[in-house]
């Protein structure tokens, strides 16, 4: 199985969906992880860190598309990028699915299977893959060092 994961479009976004340690995990169980060149800039991860842990860097997005198995990335993808994608791959992501009509029938259309994280049932018995609230938790992490910051006193742990 070959997993490619793509750079996010938007500039906004600074998340990824895979870091190296990760990708040293999944190539130790026979995956094959590709990543587009520069996927790790965001979060100080240069290519070189992500092709020591085992991924292929790609320069050609297009490529690398059109060769993934499945297609991993944080936001939902532009059209174009599901035209590269084979009949029987799966993409995950952030989809929407309510709001981007359009964009669901045209997976359906091309045969790849969409499995969007926010959709994941938020139980116990799916908790390491809700996404939803691991996101939370890391927003209201973020809110905390922020706001220590504009404190004028040390505050405990």
């Amino acid at each position: 199985m070959r997993l490619f994961i793509p750079k996010e479009s938007d500039p906004s976004e600074r998340r990824v969906p895979l870091i190296p340690a990760d990708v040293s995990r999944l190539t130790k169980v026979g995956i094959e992880v590709a990543v587009e060149a520069g996927l790790g800039a965001t979060i100080h991860q240069p290519d070189s860190a992500y092709a020591d842990a085992g991924a292929e860097v790609v320069t050609d997005r297009a490529a690398g598309m059109g060769k993934a198995d499945v297609v991993a990335r944080i936001r939902k993808p532009a059209a174009d990028d599901l035209n590269g994608l084979h009949a029987g791959c799966v993409h995950i992501s952030f989809l929407d699915p309510f709001n981007v009509r359009a964009l669901v029938e045209k997976m359906v259309e091309s045969r790849v299977t969409g499995i969007s994280m926010e959709m994941v049932p938020r139980t116990t018995l799916a908790q390491k893959m809700d996404a939803l609230s691991s996101q939370a938790s890391l927003a209201g992490y973020v809110a905390v060092n922020l706001a220590a910051q504009h404190l004028h006193q040390a505050r405990p742990m």
